[in-house]
């Protein structure tokens, strides 16, 4: 039995999804364990996990006797208790992988009973409160999630196990919309007479995906099987780090063999909030809101996460540019600085973060192109200082290097 969790290092459109799809051979489940429909895959979907576009795994359903082995053309695919779940993406994703002709779609993915339902109701929360906000606006992408993730801590939410008790969902949904109504007035535009319909009629298609998702992710490591975990977006309400991992599906923490970090090659945020590296005038070389790479978040990302490997991304061949290949000179930020004085983290307070300053350390470009690049001694030696600079200075080995948008342009190292 194999458990391998990836993990996005800094603050999401790492490339999480491509490191999925080369491991999903290896995989018997693939699992989604945080975030919701506004993680960002840029392969087809947003909320189901990547596992499904792999036609070549088996199918294995630990919860049954009538496992087929021997069928590589379906696998099976587990959305966690831990994740945000968004009915009519789930079924609309769906659709669309089953007119792309993927094999048995419906038949190779489960929902824990256990995830929490994110309503039409949270989606017309969550742009009242951006708006509320102002110029420091979140800048969620508007799908609800967070006032889905408030109502779960404030114990209010509404469970996939729940819409099968009709009664009880429409109780705790007129609840929570007259909460709303309390709270916003004329601003709250929601119709819960509309929520109710939609559920009448999802309500018998979702019995056949939804399972104890405790009682499946336990069998599934009694009966030896390969888990494949992949990480949401890290700018989310949501708790996606390794802990927030082993919570959100059950894992037993003993079992998991590797914890991959994936980390691009230059920094970007999505959404708004503090971003350090920003202001150095090399992002318009590269993308909006983008900059050469922040060491200082990805180290402070390993510490919370204890990575056993990372996978540098975008090295070559994002938005169809060459990214770091043509530049003069390479700069990696490497501390915060207040008042003169170098943090020892990733400040918690966002005001020392805002007056921080931050240090540079320049490396020599290496002007040739790295793509497709088919093993670490292929780069150019310059790159390969590069790299080898991260390894140092994070404690991690870079196991795999990203060296283009296709699929095979991953250099593996041993």
């Amino acid at each position: 039995m194999t458990i391998t969790i990836i993990l996005g290092s800094q603050w999401g459109d790492e490339g999480k999804g491509k490191l999925t799809d080369i491991l999903a051979p290896e995989a018997q489940i693939c699992a989604r364990a945080a975030g919701g429909h506004n993680a960002g895959h840029s392969i087809v979907f947003h909320l189901l996990p990547s596992g499904l576009i792999n036609p070549k795994w088996y199918f294995f359903n630990p919860l049954s006797s009538d496992n087929i082995e021997t069928d590589i053309s379906r696998s099976m695919n587990f959305i966690g208790s831990g994740v945000v779940f968004h009915v009519p993406s789930f079924f609309k994703e769906l659709q669309e992988l089953e007119e792309k002709g993927l094999p048995s779609v419906h038949d190779r993915i489960l929902v824990s009973d256990r995830v929490h339902i994110d309503l039409q109701m949270h989606v017309a929360v969550d742009g009242i409160e951006e708006r509320e906000l102002g110029e420091k606006k979140l800048g969620t992408t508007m799908k609800g999630t967070g006032p889905c993730l408030t109502t779960k801590a404030a114990r209010s939410g509404i469970r996939l196990a729940e819409v099968f008790n009709p009664a009880l969902f429409e109780s705790k949904l007129r609840r929570l919309a007259d909460g709303y109504r309390k709270r916003y007035g004329d601003l709250f535009e929601y119709d819960v007479e509309e929520e109710l319909a939609r559920f009448n009629g999802y309500r018998s298609k979702l019995a056949k995906y939804a399972v104890d998702g405790v009682s499946f992710i336990r069998s599934a490591q009694e009966s030896n099987t390969n888990i494949l975990v992949e990480g949401a977006n890290f700018v989310t309400s949501s708790n996606t780090t390794l802990g927030g991992i082993i919570d959100g599906l059950a894992l037993n923490p003993k079992n998991i063999t590797e914890t991959i970090g994936v980390v691009k090659a230059y920094t970007t945020r999505v959404g708004q909030g503090a971003f350090k590296t920003e202001d150095t005038g090399e992002e318009q070389r590269l993308a909006e809101d983008a900059d050469v790479d922040d060491l200082v978040v990805v180290k402070y990302s390993a510490s919370i996460n204890y990575y056993s490997a990372l996978n540098l991304t975008k090295l070559t061949g994002a938005f169809q540019l060459d990214v770091l290949d043509t530049f003069d000179t390479i700069k990696m930020a490497i501390a915060y600085k207040v008042d003169g004085e170098e943090l020892d983290s990733y400040p918690a307070d966002l005001d020392i973060l805002d007056r921080a300053e931050v240090v540079y350390h320049e490396m020599p470009g290496w002007q040739k192109p790295t793509t497709h690049a088919k093993s670490f001694y292929d780069l150019p030696r310059q790159a390969r200082d590069y790299v080898e600079y991260i390894e140092k200075f994070v404690g991690v080995k870079i196991k795999w290097i990203g060296t283009g948008p296709d699929r095979e342009a991953m250099i593996k190292r041993a």
